[in-house]
């Protein structure tokens, strides 16, 4: 078994620095098995164990014998005892969980501390098998059912090709001994339940049935791999900047609605949220859907992700007077009042607007647009909705929010940053000019 073992770890990468190796060290047999292994092949070993008091004297009978594992192979042996009840309660987790979560914590904590290579843990060809059956039932992806991974981050499974029948009988051959964990032999648990019960039916229908699964694990592994880096490239062809999803791009991709939910994935989008957004794509713009953090837009030709904000501007409106103060604007406008002059000169650029000071309105209003606005841009005579004007300019819904109309009465005399209405520019009868400068 120890061929198998190094090949594994050379093949997989493993172990490559020959530096320090974290080992999880239960006492139970595939733990003393892989510590074994390991100092067999002359990597230098920290023997790390938990005790989670979960087991009354069992707990204590096993962290007193794998301290005498740990002294037999001549390793540094360190132990963690953990209140694992009252963490399971103050975090809301099962006792499997808090233990999980416990247990590598500390592991990484011991591996920063040390400057180790890796954490090594016990799993073996079985244990990928019960995971990947225990997903199967959970309703897991490709990911779930590709089983366990030979490395992930710091932590490595040298074991992973090895079946525990092969494990126990390497460590008779080696006449070293293990404790038993009792409730092994107890189904109360899931995995058990898979282990005890559930594999030995599907046994009957094929004997190899362990071996079989790891197999096919192994298999869905690699597809995995490629299943990702197709991912990627969507990701990086189809998902910009601004955060915006290209729907005619998205429908080029194979398994659109796929490539769509692990794009939305790390947004907060469930698989459900995903697949009512793209039965929307079709469907008339406007539809908003939600993730904890995230909103997402169906817009005409893109699906517009933001970040979702308590706005309390949205609904507001804000007036004020030029010259006075006006430091409770959302936005920062400098303004000035100036006599016209022939040696005026009026800067043509969009932050910049300018209006004949007696055809205005006071105070000034600041609000965001609403259906029915309307104003007579600058240069024209006619009227023009400003829904006309958004979708002239493909405005897409996000960019229409975030407008900014500036107002004198029911005026609509700016689109701060875009135009100015014809009506209150600076003509051949102006005397005095509003000058308006939008910073930052």
């Amino acid at each position: 078994m120890i061929h198998t073992v190094r090949s594994f770890i050379e093949r997989k990468r493993l172990l490559e620095n020959h530096g320090d190796v974290i080992v999880g060290l239960s006492g139970g047999a595939d733990s003393v098995a892989l510590l074994a292994l390991l100092v067999k092949l002359d990597y230098t070993c920290v023997a790390a164990h938990c005790n989670f008091h979960l087991r009354g004297d069992e707990s204590e009978r096993d962290a007193l014998f794998a301290k005498s594992v740990a002294d037999r192979f001549g390793v540094d042996f360190i132990q963690k005892d953990f209140d694992t009840i009252a963490y399971a309660k103050e975090n809301h987790l099962s006792i499997e969980m808090a233990a999980r979560e416990l247990r590598y914590a500390w592991f990484e904590q011991i591996r920063k501390e040390r400057g180790a290579e890796a954490i090594a843990v016990a799993h073996h060809r079985d244990d990928n098998t019960e995971t990947v059956l225990l997903n199967l039932i959970r309703g897991s992806g490709i990911r779930g059912m590709s089983g366990m991974k030979p490395k992930n981050g710091y932590v490595i499974r040298p074991l992973l090709e090895v079946s525990r029948e092969e494990i126990l009988h390497w460590l008779e051959e080696q006449q070293l001994s293990y404790m038993e964990d009792s409730t092994n032999l107890s189904d109360e648990y899931t995995r058990n339940f898979i282990r005890l019960r559930l594999l030995p039916l599907i046994e009957e229908v094929n004997v190899a049935a362990k071996a079989t699964i790891a197999r096919t694990a192994t298999h869905l592994s690699e597809v995995e791999t490629i299943y990702q880096s197709v991912i990627e490239k969507a990701r990086k062809q189809l998902i910009n900047e601004e955060l915006r999803i290209s729907i005619s791009e998205l429908l080029t991709f194979p398994a659109p609605a796929t490539i769509l939910y692990e794009l939305l994935k790390p947004y907060g989008f469930n698989r459900v949220v995903s697949e009512e957004v793209f039965d929307s794509l079709d469907k008339e713009s406007g539809k908003t859907f939600y993730s904890p953090a995230y909103r997402l837009i169906k817009d005409r030709d893109y699906l517009l992700l933001a970040v979702t904000e308590n706005d309390e501007t949205i609904e507001k409106t804000y007036s004020f007077i030029p010259g006075e103060e006006s430091n409770h604007l959302p936005l920062e406008l400098n303004c000035d009042i100036i006599v016209l002059t022939k040696t005026l000169q009026l800067v043509k650029d969009k932050q910049y607007a300018y209006f004949d000071f007696d055809k205005l309105t006071f105070p000034l209003i600041l609000r965001r647009w609403n259906p029915g606005d309307w104003f007579i841009p600058f240069g024209m005579s006619g009227k023009k909705k400003l829904s006309d004007y958004f979708a002239d300019n493909k405005y897409s819904l996000l960019e229409k929010e975030k407008v900014w109309l500036l107002c004198a009465g029911a005026d609509v005399i700016w689109i701060v940053g875009e135009r100015t209405d014809n009506r209150f520019r600076v003509g051949e009868t102006t005397k005095k000019v509003l000058r308006i400068k939008i910073s930052g």
